[in-house]
């Protein structure tokens, strides 16, 4: 029978464990279970915004990679690796490209500042705060002081939560600084950071989250109006303050950021935004995806054809085309604008592998041989991309490669986090390659990282409670289109 001593001590002891749950879940922030939107004109876009931004925090553009998340809230983060992940409400909201580099250079901060990996060391610091009153508390009541014990255990449990939290916000203050730095170091202005700081702060004060100095304590970021003073200090002395965005990189902005509006948003919330009268690039891509979304082929496609009337040659105009063309069961009709896309872009793969699909949904034999180089190609440049691989293993089993359609199939779910699948299909490939060859050690390297992911995740599986039916786990890849992802 337990004493209340030891009654007490247990249900402190969970409520300790519950906070290390809490501690835990604040230091892994993974991308999964998101929606991860891929777009040539907007990934192209992101690059060369953050190029200088990268180059000053002391890393290589080559190894960051900017993604675009699937979600409405306004946010941005990062995890482990050199990548920004940024929530497509973040880019709808943001009015100008200065406000969207000003979060790309604090983000950057956290990966130069090693943040991630260092995070751990705030919670562990925090957990052993914990264990240390846990025992102090145990030892109080089982000596026979029950609610003195009680006290010191709760008070270790605050104090635990209060110091990690401290340091995250120490965290966010440096990356602050940080990107600062980057903007000054890359000649663009901070305006547009202490203009998005404020629209965070406008949220908080729309959501009542206390704004005083008492309340800081329980925040994992420090105070925005403290952030916002500091900021603006900061880039008003910086010569950089009053210079402009290149006119021609903030015009590329606000056609990617009223595409994804068209994309992400409901069609009457586009129109709007956007009316009928609005004749601007930007408003017209927005229409154009909100039709297409909303199942209206023939009002999508004036709207592309009077994008591609303004410049033949603009690849990304081609491309709606031509995708519109193909989502309306018209992909004959869709090959010369996604052709003329690939040859303007030099093969860009998330254009080469659209164009692929086109040649493949006409149905014609004779059009096999070039899906196969086209697709190819792009799973070359770009091995992240499921769709792409997807439609290359339609190719490999239309053309009678079961081995390598088998191939094709391991790579798009060892992408889209299904190693049980994956696994299956690299044995299947594995069977029917000849040995030694490239595509055998890549299916055997594809079987080995399976196997260990599907185990991890069967003992996860058996760990914890049983997920409700249809519940959704992994990441998604998805195209700005309507098509759902493959």
């Amino acid at each position: 029978m337990l004493t209340p001593a030891l009654s007490a001590v247990r249900h402190l002891a969970a409520r300790v464990l519950a906070v290390l749950a809490v501690l835990t879940m604040l230091v892994a922030q993974p991308a999964a279970a998101q929606s991860i939107l891929r777009d040539a004109e907007t990934e192209a876009l992101l690059e060369e915004m953050s190029a200088p931004l990268i180059r000053a925090a002391g890393l290589r553009p080559a190894d960051v990679r900017i993604y675009l998340i699937n979600d409405p809230s306004i946010n941005a983060f990062v995890v482990a690796g050199q990548a920004v992940y940024i929530h497509s409400g973040l880019i709808v909201n943001a009015t100008n490209a200065n406000q969207v580099q000003g979060v790309i250079a604090h983000e950057l901060g956290h990966i130069a500042g090693g943040h991630v990996a260092r995070r751990g060391e705030g919670a562990s610091r925090a957990t052993g705060i914990m264990l240390l009153t846990l025992l102090l508390g145990a030892a109080a009541a089982v000596a026979g002081a029950g609610e003195a014990g009680m006290g010191i255990m709760a008070a270790g449990q605050q104090a635990a939560l209060g110091n990690f939290l401290a340091y995250t916000r120490t965290q966010e203050s440096t990356a602050d600084a940080a990107g600062a730095r980057y903007l000054a170091a890359s000649g663009i202005s901070g305006r547009g950071s202490v203009d998005f700081f404020m629209t965070l702060q406008n949220q908080e004060f729309r959501y009542n989250i206390p704004q005083d100095d008492d309340q800081a304590y329980g925040r994992t970021h420090p105070l925005s109006g403290d952030r916002i003073r500091f900021l603006r200090d900061t880039y008003q002395a910086d010569p950089a303050w009053d210079t402009p965005t290149d006119p021609a990189l903030e015009a590329r902005f606000q056609r990617v950021r009223a595409k994804l509006i068209g994309f992400v948003s409901l069609p009457a919330d586009t129109l709007r935004r956007y009316p009928e009268s609005d004749m601007t690039v930007p408003a017209l891509y927005a229409r154009a995806y909100a039709w297409h979304k909303d199942a209206h082929p023939e009002r999508a496609m004036a709207a592309a054809r009077a994008l591609v009337t303004r410049d033949p040659a603009d690849p990304y105009f081609l491309e709606l085309q031509g995708q519109i063309l193909l989502e309306s069961g018209r992909p004959r009709d869709a090959l010369p604008p996604l052709r003329a896309a690939v040859a303007a872009t030099q093969n860009q793969p998330l254009i080469a592998a659209l164009f692929g699909h086109a040649l493949i949904a006409t149905e014609d034999a004779a059009n096999l041989a070039e899906a196969e180089r086209v697709l190819r190609a792009s799973v070359v440049r770009d091995r992240e991309n499921p769709f792409a691989w997807y439609q290359l293993g339609i190719v490999f089993a239309q053309r009678g490669d079961e081995p390598r359609a088998a191939l094709a199939a391991a790579e798009r779910h060892s992408l889209t986090g299904n190693p049980g699948a994956a696994l299956v299909s690299a044995d299947a490939a594995l069977a029917g390659l000849p040995a030694g060859t490239p595509d055998w050690l890549r299916a055997q390297d594809i079987q080995l990282t399976a196997r260990v992911e599907f185990e991890e995740q069967r003992r996860r599986e058996r760990r914890s409670p049983p997920r409700e039916q249809g519940a959704y786990q992994g990441n998604t890849l998805e195209r700005l289109s309507t098509t759902q992802p493959h």
